[in-house]
């Protein structure tokens, strides 16, 4: 497997998203800005299918007796991070949420988010893609800053 697939992978995943994306491709060789555009493209690609998908996927899995408890407290979890920034602030909460590269944060929990507080589809689809793009810059420039120091 090419590093710039695997770099491309690990941004479409969870938890890691580009965050831990952009770090891995540069520490493979890639130059900051190539591992940059790969994990902002890799990041960006799953989520119109997470937004047309989410709801049901977790309303079946909700429903059986395997993942119900996981699902529930996804959902609680998400809300209980995300709800008050969104309702305050709509489009632009959920913006700052995905935008902001801490843990917890990112594509996956602000597709949740705005699946579960029922946002339109155009609006996060474009809030959740600036915000990727957001943390995209800002980790390549901590990448970029970490690398040039050594």
């Amino acid at each position: 497997m090419s590093e710039e697939l695997k770099v491309f992978i690990l941004a479409a995943m969870p938890l890691s998203e580009l965050r831990g994306a952009i770090p891995l491709g540069v520490s493979l060789g890639l130059s900051p800005i190539e591992s940059t555009i790969i994990s902002i493209l890799g990041n960006s690609i799953i989520v119109p299918f997470l937004l047309k998908l989410l709801e049901p996927v977790m309303n079946f899995l909700e429903n059986t007796k395997l993942f119900s408890k996981a699902v529930i407290w996804v959902k609680n979890r998400t809300l209980k991070r995300s709800r008050d920034k969104i309702k305050k602030y709509s489009v632009l909460g959920l913006f700052i949420l995905v935008a902001i590269p801490l843990p917890t944060t990112g594509a996956w929990t602000g597709c949740i988010a705005a699946t579960l507080l029922k946002l339109n589809f155009k609006k996060a689809l474009t809030a959740i893609i600036s915000g990727i793009i957001t943390a995209g810059i800002i980790v390549f420039t901590l990448t970029y800053n970490i690398v040039s120091v050594l």
